[in-house]
């Protein structure tokens, strides 16, 4: 799937501390908690908690983000739809990054096993 360079753009530029606080608030709305949150991240990007404070501190960008990540081996396997699009299909690599993230907090906030959202080839 090609998304405009506009909305590839601007999920670029977004900081990921201006999106952190909906991932909080939606995972713990469903009773998740912030320490499964941080596993979830720490899976996908191997930052871990103290390094994810810091990249909010500092307000990185979603590009600076992920150009800091070591993205997991098996992140491929993260497939279906996100915010109306299928992860797969997207083109652009940190648009695709960032729906990896916004899928497993997703599945998180739905009450998915860990083991399963922590997905292994």
């Amino acid at each position: 799937m090609s998304n405009s360079a506009t909305h590839d753009q601007r999920i670029a530029t977004m900081t990921f501390s201006s999106v952190y606080p909906h991932y909080i608030a939606k995972v713990e709305k469903k009773g998740r908690s912030q320490e499964e949150l941080h596993q979830v991240i720490e899976w996908l990007t191997g930052f871990d908690g103290q390094k994810i404070q810091a990249l909010i501190h500092e307000k990185v960008s979603f590009e600076s983000f992920f150009e800091q990540a070591t993205l997991h081996p098996d992140a491929y396997l993260i497939t279906g739809t996100i915010c109306g699009y299928r992860i797969e299909d997207i083109e652009n690599p940190l648009t695709r990054q960032v729906r990896y993230l916004d899928k497993l907090v997703d599945e998180l906030a739905k009450g998915r096993a860990l083991e399963k959202i922590l997905r292994k080839s």
